[in-house]
């Protein structure tokens, strides 16, 4: 494509996203960009556009050769490689934003768009208007890149911000979040941690080269963080947020998870609220850099959406060099993590699991510690996600060694090793 290329967009899906981009293109005509057609599953429901704009046919825009650029906008993650395949063995160029599509088959897709040489961009897929993958693909040489964390998740910190500044229950915090739009259609996914843990696998590929999906590393949501977890992290003031974390480790390993973390004041993430994700890099000479943006809503997500059919006039493709050309980093977990685990009751915390506790308090159905635990223990056994028990890293919650001759001879009789 050339920069004065007409771009004849064909839309798959028309919720809140899709009918978000479709307003942005009507107040940008420099872009010369227009939606041809745009494919929904019915056409039954009434739409603020005319009828003659749908179809509910794939094949009537794959197919168009007229059409030369598909925006994948749906839900359904195997329709939508589907799509994308379909689109890029035809030489189209693809935007998508459907991160689970992305992270389930990233290795199918990376040989797609070699093998037809086709561009296929999804910067809206991890963190809406906050331009992050291509700043991870293009600035960061693998060797100089030491760590990423962030909240790549506004629903979930816009469900925490609301349980920490007007202490609301977590069910009233998520109900509010649906009704302004930022949760997704299955709220289970934010919740539960796995749209979070797509992100950070997308991530991984342009920030260290890796590619692996969420099960090759440990992740869980917000689902069963409690006000009473909000009012203890307010007594050692912390504040709770999502955190995906990458870190580099000693050996030149790699340390991946997404859990919930206590966050100093000291920390940039402490301070963003709301839907807004955020991203903290660390490399070796630039030090620290710090991206925030809007992370959920139609118009922040319409515009990184933009921004890749923007970019597509001037050839814009991933090189993917982190995986191509240099040696990609490995994933591992043979690391400790410093948490806090809550529960109703102490029977459904598994305290043989902990190398040691450092504090047990016990009250009437609530009881937690805080102890330094193996990230193996935590990929092998569940019960650290059953409902009723939530597990919080702490800050700097990463332990790669443990010295045992400082360990007080308290905090082994709590874990029960003497």
């Amino acid at each position: 494509m050339s920069a004065t290329t007409q771009l004849n967009i064909g839309l798959f899906g028309f919720g809140v996203v899709g009918k978000g981009l479709y307003d942005v293109l009507q107040n940008t005509p420099a872009l010369q960009a227009s939606i041809h057609k745009i494919c929904i599953k019915s056409l039954d429901k009434k739409r603020s556009i005319a009828a003659e704009n749908f179809t509910n046919i794939p094949g009537e825009i794959l197919n168009n050769q007229h059409i030369n650029v598909i925006v994948e906008l749906i839900d359904d993650a195997d329709a939508a490689f589907d799509i994308v395949k379909a689109a890029l063995q035809n030489g189209k160029a693809v935007v998508s934003a459907n991160k689970k599509m992305i992270a389930e088959h990233f290795e199918e897709l990376l040989a797609l768009q070699q093998e037809f040489q086709t561009p296929f961009l999804y910067e809206a897929s991890c963190c809406a208007s906050m331009p992050i993958i291509r700043n991870l693909e293009e600035y960061y040489d693998n060797d100089l890149l030491f760590s990423f964390r962030g909240i790549i998740n506004g629903s979930t910190n816009f469900i925490l911000t609301k349980i920490f500044q007007e202490q609301l229950e977590f069910e009233k915090a998520l109900l509010m979040a649906q009704q302004l739009g930022f949760a997704e259609s299955n709220p289970q996914l934010d919740i539960g941690g796995f749209d979070a843990a797509n992100k950070l696998s997308i991530l991984l590929a342009h920030s260290f080269g890796i590619i692996a999906k969420p099960a090759e590393f440990i992740f869980t949501g917000i689902k069963n963080i409690s006000l009473q977890d909000a009012l203890v992290a307010k007594g050692k003031k912390y504040k709770i947020k999502l955190v995906a974390n990458a870190q580099k480790l000693a050996d030149g390993k790699l340390a991946a998870f997404v859990l919930p973390q206590f966050v100093t004041k000291h920390d940039e993430l402490y301070h963003v609220e709301n839907e807004f994700n955020a991203i903290t890099t660390e490399s070796s000479f630039a030090d620290k850099h710090f991206f925030k943006g809007k992370g959920a809503g139609a118009f922040p997500t319409a515009s990184a959406v933009l921004s890749d059919i923007s970019a597509l006039r001037y050839n814009y493709k991933y090189e993917y060099k982190k995986i191509l050309i240099q040696q990609a980093s490995v994933l591992s977990n043979d690391f400790y993590l410093k948490v806090f685990v809550s529960a109703n009751e102490i029977a459904a915390i598994n305290k043989d699991d902990f190398e040691w506790i450092e504090e047990w308090h016990n009250e009437y159905h609530y009881c937690w510690l805080v102890g330094i635990i193996h990230v193996k223990k935590l990929a092998e056994h569940d019960w650290w996600k059953l409902p009723g028990v939530s597990l919080i890293a702490y800050p700097d919650a990463v332990v790669e060694n443990i010295d045992y001759k400082n360990i007080s001879k308290r905090s082994l009789e709590l874990a029960g090793i003497v």
